[in-house]
């Protein structure tokens, strides 16, 4: 893994998990950023409604190498 990485932050949601709100956000980041290799969990939380879970969400590092 030689070369030079630049780490971005991006937060992914879902209604449904932590583990898919963290898959929909590399997937959909990957529509526009070349060459990700890794990615870390900075933070994990939720939003409550009607006393109930009603979206997960995750902020990720995500790292890529510069061309």
């Amino acid at each position: 893994m030689s070369g030079i990485y630049k780490k971005i932050e991006i937060v992914g949601t879902s209604p449904t998990s932590f583990a898919e709100a963290t898959r929909m956000a590399v997937e959909q980041a990957s529509k526009s950023i070349r060459h990700m290799a890794w990615f870390e969990v900075v933070e994990q939380r939720g939003a409550i409604k009607d006393g109930k879970v009603s979206e997960f969400q995750v902020t990720l590092r995500v790292g890529f190498k510069l061309e």
